[in-house]
């Protein structure tokens, strides 16, 4: 199918300049003043008013987590795992597990993001919900090495990787999911990596988050969390490291040697009150980071972008400096860097070659004026409910703020049913 998006502005184009974006089936063909001579589009959009953008992409996630949004805030983070979290958890079927999915995927693309990774348990059911929905992912099936069922775990994650990875010509890739170096000893994690070398798996990991975790691993191993991964070879495998709060420069530099891409969540480290992580530190050793929610935290990156560059100058011990990550690069972190961390190629920019994953935002609301800096505007004062017309892979997922491929009531209703389903237990 061929589409041809007219009227629209860009984010580094005068105000008022208006553009047209041609996209043949999966791909565009063309960002313009005018469509390609003799390109028929099956179908013409006006995008008058609206600002075209890349989709932005979430590096690191627990999409079904947002069942247990507000069911225990303000709690550290083995407090709200061990006493809170973990525990409903465990009452959770794959019905759940699917509706959750359906709730958080269906936030993120109405609020425009077109490309997540994800973390947790029962996956097919939430690859059944990505596939349904029209969303690109990075999946992964949650592994807690010391319980019972680890080794079922990984079995299960290599079986999803077998029957989605690849899904739709690349839409849907899976990788390993190792749940930290805290609850995966040595012996388990030997285990991930030879089967990550033998199937050809990358991993997804949470790393160095908090510092009780660097605290445990030297009084238990005498390194740090990266020293011991490296050590068992974790990082030969190719790694989306989540977090990366406490990273030591020798941490660091191990990373950037070993090529590990960095998931980093704001919002959920100070919310978890986990710390701030080193960005500027990450990019000066030449490492890639994008941008994730994490957890029950806010499921669209928009939110975040102020969120990463407030993380950045908090850093510089509370000294305003607004070169350290401005909103330009905050933007790429929520978008093409992020894509490049989940293993996306041509994916996050808008020009010919990339993959049509676009958002149409709409200008015409009161934080949209006045228009000194469109990409200033976005970053700090549009809303994620802006999102006025969704694409994935060509295909549009969202029209008027409203999913095209199902119905969002339905949604709710099973979402109320479910979570009634859990308390009850």
């Amino acid at each position: 199918m061929k589409t041809l998006i007219t009227n629209i502005e860009l984010l580094d184009t005068p105000n008022g300049e208006l553009y047209c974006i041609a996209i043949d089936d999966k791909k565009i063909v063309s960002v313009a003043k005018e469509a390609p001579e003799g390109f028929v589009a099956d179908e013409v959009l006006d995008g008058k008013g609206k600002l075209a953008t890349p989709g932005m992409v979430n590096t690191h996630g627990h999409v079904s987590m947002t069942l247990l949004r507000s069911y225990a805030d303000d709690l550290a983070l083995m407090d709200w795992l061990n006493n809170h979290i973990w525990p409903i958890e465990g009452k959770m079927v794959a019905e759940d597990i699917y509706w959750g999915a359906m709730l958080g995927i269906a936030e993120m693309l109405k609020g425009g993001t077109t490309c997540f990774a994800d973390m947790y348990a029962e996956m097919d059911e939430v690859a059944k919900a990505a596939a349904q929905l029209g969303i690109r992912a990075n999946l992964c099936r949650g592994m807690i090495g010391f319980q019972d069922n680890a080794m079922d775990a990984l079995a299960e994650n290599v079986k999803l990787f077998k029957d989605w990875h690849g899904f739709d010509e690349g839409l849907i890739r899976v990788s390993l999911g190792p749940h930290a170096p805290y609850t995966c000893p040595d012996g388990f994690m030997e285990k991930v990596i030879a089967t990550a070398k033998k199937e050809g798996m990358e991993v997804q990991m949470h790393l160095c988050e908090t510092l009780d975790e660097i605290n445990g691993s030297q009084k238990d191993y005498g390194m740090t969390p990266i020293e011991r991964m490296d050590k068992l070879g974790l990082f030969d495998c190719g790694v989306i490291a989540a977090h990366c709060v406490h990273l030591t420069e020798k941490d660091m530099e191990i990373m950037a040697a070993k090529k590990v891409r960095v998931a980093h969540n704001p919002q959920s480290n100070l919310k978890l009150a986990s710390g701030i992580a080193n960005v500027p530190g990450m990019q000066k050793q030449g490492l890639t980071v994008g941008l994730g929610t994490d957890g029950t935290s806010s499921n669209n990156n928009l939110d975040m972008l102020e969120e990463i560059r407030l993380a950045a100058m908090l850093h510089k011990g509370n000294t305003y400096d607004p070169l350290v990550i401005p909103a330009e690069q905050a933007w790429r972190l929520g978008t093409v860097e992020g894509a490049k961390v989940l293993g996306f190629e041509n994916v996050g920019e808008l020009k010919p070659g990339q993959y049509a994953d676009i958002v149409l935002w709409d200008m015409h609301k009161p934080h949209w004026y006045p228009r000194h800096n469109k990409l200033s505007l976005l970053v700090y004062a549009a809303n994620s409910s802006d999102a006025d017309t969704v694409f994935v892979n060509g295909k549009k997922v969202v029209e008027a703020g409203k999913l095209t491929g199902f119905d969002e009531e339905l949604i709710y209703t099973r979402i109320n049913e479910r979570v009634a389903g859990l308390l009850s237990k």
